[in-house]
């Protein structure tokens, strides 16, 4: 379990970026994986999103979660939508007593807090999403809510620089957007480059004025803490579990 230093400190919100540690899944899934949509057994993860509601003070249908396409979708959570289906890769809220969660195994999760406007949020952001602009629509979004925002964000445990190898292809889809997203990349070797997906994300918040701490830890070089889809396909595994953050306002 990894805490957000700033985060930790309000009152009025409690928080958490779980590890795979404890839970009840079994073999690749080993621990805590929180992956409705991944192979594991349903009866594990539902016992797993079970600890994990107990843990944020929740009801077990209080704990919301999205279906994450890597889209740059927003949705705010009121009391007429909290059961349904959630297609998004954002969700924010004003309600007190729901936990929204982002799953991730290498992308990164956000989470996200406006001190003035009490609102809640979570983002999924990989590189398709964080590309398509996910960070700026939830951004704008809060702002529509409530005016005079004072938003902090913290950035969680994702794939790191080093461990993010890509092709010319790859690299090739974030010059086309912007010449200075050269910035994030450095050469691995004559065919491959490395991706610096935390700064790519970190430099988003940044630019929207937002006070951002991070934790630090990279999921693909930390197999005991964390679920890594890269890691899933480099070891030939059939499936990968997904690590699980939320937010609640109690």
């Amino acid at each position: 379990m990894f805490y957000s230093k700033k985060l930790k400190k309000i009152k009025k919100i409690k928080h958490c970026f779980f590890s795979r540690k404890n839970g009840f899944s079994k073999g690749i899934y080993k621990g805590l994986n929180c992956g409705k949509g991944s192979k594991d057994k349903k009866q594990n993860v539902k016992k797993n999103l079970r600890y994990i509601a107990k843990k944020m003070v929740v009801k077990e249908n209080k704990l919301i979660l999205m279906h994450q396409t890597h889209s740059n979708k927003v949705i705010e959570i009121k009391k007429n939508n909290y059961k349904k289906k959630v297609i998004a890769d954002a969700i924010i809220t004003k309600m007190k007593g729901v936990a929204l969660g982002v799953l991730t195994a290498d992308c990164v999760p956000i989470i996200i807090y406006d001190v003035k406007n009490e609102i809640i949020g979570c983002i999924h952001a990989g590189w398709k999403g964080a590309l398509l602009g996910v960070i700026n629509n939830t951004i704008s979004k809060l702002k529509k809510i409530g005016l005079n925002n004072k938003i902090y964000a913290c950035i969680g445990p994702c794939i790191g620089k080093k461990s993010y190898e890509v092709d010319k292809n790859f690299y090739k889809i974030f010059i086309a957007k912007s010449r200075n997203n050269k910035i994030y990349f450095s050469n691995k070797n004559k065919t491959k480059k490395l991706f610096n997906l935390r700064k790519f994300v970190t430099d988003k918040l940044v630019k929207a004025n937002i006070k951002v701490d991070q934790i630090n830890r990279d999921t693909f070089a930390e197999k005991q803490n964390f679920f890594s889809y890269r890691r899933s396909c480099k070891l030939k595994e059939k499936d990968y579990g997904r690590c699980i953050s939320t937010i609640c306002m109690p």
